[in-house]
């Protein structure tokens, strides 16, 4: 898509809104205009007829006629008028176009257009009276006259186009003189903006700070934008300090796995030995192996969980009750070993809809931790539950519980409570982490509830599925994935 820039369509936006303003405006204008200037210039007609109807006097003949006195200088030269009396008599007239004598009778409007020549004229219609011989005992004869007088349009037509010009004009170099203004304005307006880019451009792995000094944050405009900015980079600073973190817990751990191996195999080849000091040693060093093995396998096993990848092929309905059973039978052996009851209370079906090996693993490793962190005699409780479209899962144990500061940290990677009882139990300190991953992978949560001395709760909330029958059935997942379940 081509680039373009967001002030230049600002201000083109804003001068077409004003050039249609400003058209709407000279069309209203010239209405006005034409309206008021063609009422000034019939008041001037009708003035003007007046003038003519007062020229009208007795002829003082014995046929009682009319005739027009002073006609010099009784209209301007260029205007066209015709008197006719009540028996159609001309009785004066100046330009008059002999073809419009039927005006007189035919049409009744006080004003019409007239061309003449190929000049336009509006023409008025004045009917007047005048009494010949007033001083007759009979009080005189009436005669009525039709006056009609015209006078040329052109002039008046000359000052509405000057009027629209003018107006015209004056919106152009208003027009101009905006467009300068709001280059203006919005430059100094956008100024936080780019305030705010030149601060995000030095961004970088070693600086993740917009600016304390940003003017952009006191606008109101920008403020949304400048927290969206500052909320993701904060995001991304703590996803690079956690990979970081990650990579060097990491070498740090098969550094240590490495140096255990390493310093066996020394200690077999120091001195000669016998087949069961070497069978002893090449046992340890087997034991260590596995144990390296075992931290690659989850660490592989928590990136592809938060690489993000689904893959609903492998999704199944399955019963969280049956997992949990199938899971607690192969933890009885190592449960019994360690004196512990292990009770599981599942008579609640509740389906969900996900990958059966991922579910075995969850609840693998909240059993085994429970397992770990518990006194011989003691007991953990495993307990499946389905209110308000959730599946629902507790796993208790009645250890030392977990302090409050240990609490916040327990899904971080590697991280340990207590780092000598987790290598002695052969903890890698991934377990919850690769538990909180499954969970959310299914759109559940997880948390964990503890009190020092009064054990530790694992409470997962997965979404519901309200059937028995396995589905295979791919739409499920994506309608799955829209939903959030809260704990």
């Amino acid at each position: 898509m081509k680039t373009y820039s967001l002030t230049r369509r600002l201000i083109t936006a804003v001068l077409l809104v004003e050039l249609c303003s400003l058209l709407a405006l000279i069309g209203i204008a010239s209405v006005y205009e034409g309206i008021s200037h063609f009422r000034a210039f019939d008041v001037m007609l009708r003035g003007r007829a007046d003038s003519v109807l007062g020229a009208v006097q007795d002829a003082e003949d014995p046929e009682d006629n009319l005739m027009l006195y002073g006609t010099e200088g009784l209209a301007p030269r260029r205007d066209i008028y015709v008197v006719r009396d009540d028996r159609g008599r001309v009785i004066g007239s100046q330009g008059w176009p002999g073809g419009e004598q039927a005006l007189a009778s035919s049409d009744a409007r006080e004003f019409r257009n007239l061309t003449v020549g190929g000049i336009r004229y509006r023409v008025i219609r004045r009917p007047g009276l005048r009494i010949v011989d007033p001083g007759d005992a009979k009080g005189g004869v009436a005669r009525h006259v039709i006056i009609l007088y015209g006078s040329r349009t052109h002039p008046v037509w000359e000052r509405v186009r000057n009027a629209i010009a003018f107006y015209a004009l004056s919106g152009l170099l208003l027009l101009v003189v905006t467009g300068v203004v709001l280059r203006h304005l919005l430059r100094r307006g956008l100024q936080p903006l780019y305030e705010l880019a030149e601060q995000a451009g030095g961004i970088s792995v070693t600086s993740w700070n917009l600016g304390p000094s940003s003017q952009a944050r006191y606008v109101r405009e920008l403020e949304p934008l400048v927290s969206a900015i500052e909320s993701a980079l904060l995001r991304l600073e703590q996803s690079f300090a956690q990979q970081k973190q990650f990579v060097s817990d990491a070498a740090h751990e098969l550094k240590t796995s490495v140096a255990v191996v390493k310093s066996s195999l020394q200690l077999l080849t120091m001195r000669t030995r016998s087949a069961k000091e070497y069978e002893e040693g090449l046992e340890r060093v087997t034991i260590d192996s596995e144990r390296m093995e075992e931290l690659v396998a989850k660490m592989l096993t928590l990136a592809r969980l938060e690489d993000g990848a689904e893959q609903p092929e492998s999704y199944r309905t399955v019963e969280l009750g049956d997992v949990l059973r199938d899971v607690a039978e192969h933890f009885r052996t190592l449960a019994s070993f360690h004196r512990i009851s292990l009770v599981i209370n599942a008579e609640s079906p509740a389906f969900v809809f996900c990958d059966p090996d991922q579910l075995r693993l969850l609840c693998s490793n909240l059993i085994h931790n429970a397992i770990q962190h518990s006194a011989a005699g003691a007991e953990v409780r495993a307990i499946v539950s389905s209110r308000d479209k959730v599946a629902r899962l507790v796993i208790e144990d009645d250890g030392e519980g977990i302090q409050e500061d240990v609490l916040l940290h327990v899904f971080d990677r590697f991280y340990r409570g207590d780092p000598s009882r987790s290598r002695r139990t052969g903890g890698t300190g991934l377990g919850l982490a690769i538990s909180k991953a499954i969970v959310l992978r299914y759109h559940g949560a997880i948390r964990l509830e503890s009190r020092p001395g009064h054990g530790t709760s694992a409470i997962v909330t997965l979404p519901l599925v309200e059937t028995t029958s396995e589905r295979t059935d791919l739409g499920v997942a994506r309608n799955l994935e829209k939903g959030v379940v809260s704990s």
